[in-house]
Order: C-alpha cells, then structure tokens, then sequence
C-alpha cells in the first residue's frame, strides 16, 4: 500500500484505527493545527524542541492541502481528530471538515511509526505492532524549550526490547532524526518521571517479555501537552495513533536533510 492508497482508505472510511502498520515505507506525521495568531510560537516551539517536535512542513494560512500528500486534504485523511479550547480537549470526531478556519495554520511532525519499517525488517518488530494495538505514550516530567506563550512537557512512545539489542534499536532509529531519530531513554532508571509503565496516558499497554526494558522515544502528540497545558483557545491534532501518512519515503528524508 502507498501513502495516496492509505489515505484514500482512510478517507473512505476503509480504515479507522492507528496506523502504525499501514503503508509501510512511507512517512508518517502529527499534526497540529492553531489559528494564525499563534503559528509563529507553534514554529518556533518546534524549532527549540526538535527531538519531540521535528517540523515536516507548515501550511499558508486557511489551506487544508498538504505538499507531502497528492491531493490530499487535511480534514478528512486521518482517521481521527481531537478539538480543543481554552486548553481541554472538548470534541472528537472522524474528520475536522467542521473545525476548519480561514484563519488555521496546520503543521505537520514528524512520527516514530515512519521509522518501524526498518526495525522489523531488522528483526526486531514493535510490541504494539504484534499485539495489533497502538503504542504506549507517556507523559514526562521533563520541561520544553518554551517558545512566546506557549510551554508544555515532553511525551514519549515506549517500546520493549532486550537489553542486549538496545544498540542496534539505537544504531537503527538514529537516522530518522525527522522521526524523533534515536531514544530519549531507556531503563527502568531513565529519570522521565513516569511512574506506571502499565498505564500509558494515550495509547495501549503492551506486555514485557523476560529481559526487556522499556525504550523511550520523543513523541509528535507533545504538542497535545502543550495544548493543555498553555490553554491554547483553539487547536485541532489528530487522535494518537492516527497520523496522517505521506507521499515521502524514508530515503526521501534523508534526502531533505542535506
């Protein structure tokens, strides 16, 4: 499947869960989308928090058109979407057709689901990705780089993985630096400030096996925290899980970064 057959799935209503095994190979995105007042805190957030936050591409002011996406269309190629004002999260519905403002700039960040490929074809697949449930976030205690008005807390995605294989996840997911690249921690002492790893705040808990230890990535749903915690008046984001995916193959970012 392409990023164009998966949104064209989504769009149909074909597909409605997480997408972390949809489309393999393609590039995967956040979004978050505020009104023009606060779009230039929003790129400089992403700018000073590059590890949770790496920007793929903002839109002109109004435009529900993405340049990572043929003919794609912002409100309805996720397959879920979350509203939120004055900082609580008030709304959920499967297209944002009924959000959207002349007056939105939508950003899109980079995602962990894009570099996963490469991890399975390494042998080591995600746990959620075999259980067929969506990745465990957490939120941390671990302060961003404010940005004007707005300030928030890093969230992370958690896959197990043996000990002895967390070089190889490292020497992996390292390159995908628009994908929140290598992990921010691992361990049971990894001083991220969550206390239960058996009740994620969004997504799914997933077993451990004997000799794994959770590991730790920065997450694209950090600009959800910082919805709440900066009672932004007016954001829409997707549902955790359900990104939207992209025209971009992963050679294609390492392309963009030169």
């Amino acid at each position: 499947m392409t990023g164009a057959q998966a949104r064209r799935a989504i769009r149909k209503k074909q597909h409605a869960g997480p997408t972390a095994t949809l489309a393999p190979g393609f590039v995967q995105a956040n979004l978050v989308v505020v009104p023009q007042a606060d779009a230039d805190d929003m790129r400089l957030l992403c700018a000073r928090n590059p590890v949770p936050c790496p920007m793929l591409e903002e839109t002109a002011p109004g435009s529900h058109r993405s340049r990572l996406g043929s003919q794609s269309d912002l409100r309805v190629d996720l397959s879920a979407y979350r509203l939120w004002r004055d900082g609580e999260l008030v709304e959920r519905a499967a297209d944002a057709k009924g959000w959207w403002r002349d007056d939105l700039v939508a950003f899109l960040i980079g995602c962990s689901f894009t570099f996963e490929w490469a991890l399975t074809e390494a042998g080591l697949p995600p746990r959620h990705a075999t259980c067929g449930v969506n990745v465990p976030m957490y939120r941390t205690a671990v302060p961003l780089a404010p940005a004007g008005k707005l300030h928030g807390h890093l969230i992370v995605s958690m896959r197990p993985y043996p000990a002895d294989d967390l070089e190889r996840v490292r020497t992996i997911t390292r390159p995908f630096v628009e994908a929140h690249g290598e992990p921010v921690g691992w361990g049971y002492q990894h001083g991220l400030g969550i206390r239960d790893l058996s009740r994620p705040d969004e997504g799914d808990a997933v077993p451990f096996e004997r000799g794994e230890i959770p590991v730790f990535w920065g997450c694209g749903v950090t600009p959800q925290q910082v919805a709440a915690e900066s009672c932004l008046p007016y954001v829409i984001t997707h549902e955790p899980g359900h990104m939207f995916v992209t025209d971009l193959r992963h050679d294609d970012l390492r392309r963009r970064r030169r």
